[in-house]
């Protein structure tokens, strides 16, 4: 691979969860630090403070196990992608920006959470989601069935919005099943990916 190093003989390495995605850190290297980043499996940097090498995890033991390196465009910045043994920041945190190391699905992930909040709420004068849970399971996975009927009726049919329209109330109900019966579309991905092996 060709690196890039900069004047000061370094390169910004951004480390990345192989699996979760989430960006958990950026450190630097120099080519020794690649190089046993490389012989080892394990994410050493080249510490600028300290003017020295070190290999994340060789305190805590929270080491970043590597997954894959790749180079950008330029070849002056690298990605490592890793499955963290434990947290990643000094101070405790998953990543450098205290953000929790978890599968993001984007804004279901978000839907997931406000669909959480309402259930916990229980205000069924002002939720149609605790309303709906308040009713139990059977009425939650009835109008899952009814959202996926009225899904394949618009899918027959010309009226692609009608069609997004019904497949969005399926998902969103289908969100709630799934957190009624205590699972969230990473238990789902988890299944999957147990199939695709």
């Amino acid at each position: 691979m060709t690196i890039k190093y900069d004047a000061q003989g370094l390169v910004p390495a951004i480390i990345q969860d192989a699996t979760t995605s989430k960006v958990l850190m950026l450190g630097y290297m120099n080519a020794e630090s690649y190089e046993k980043t490389v012989e080892t499996n394990q994410v050493t940097f080249f510490s600028r403070s300290k003017q020295r090498l070190w290999t994340k995890g060789e305190e805590s033991g929270n080491f970043l196990n590597v997954v894959s390196i790749k180079n950008d465009c330029d070849n002056d910045s690298l990605l490592i992608q890793v499955k963290p043994a434990g947290p990643t920041c000094h101070t405790g945190t998953d990543t450098c920006w205290a953000e929790e190391n978890k599968s993001s699905y984007g804004f279901f992930s978000a839907l997931e959470d406000v669909i959480a909040e309402r259930v916990a709420n229980k205000d069924t004068k002002k939720s149609y989601v605790a309303s709906l849970f308040s009713k139990g399971i059977n009425k939650v996975a009835q109008k899952v069935g009814e959202e996926a009927v009225e899904t394949v009726i618009e899918a027959m049919d010309n009226n692609d919005e009608l069609f997004l329209y019904e497949s969005a109330d399926l998902l969103f109900h289908y969100l709630m099943l799934l957190q009624a019966k205590g699972f969230t579309l990473k238990d789902i991905e988890a299944e999957l990916k147990g199939r695709h092996k």
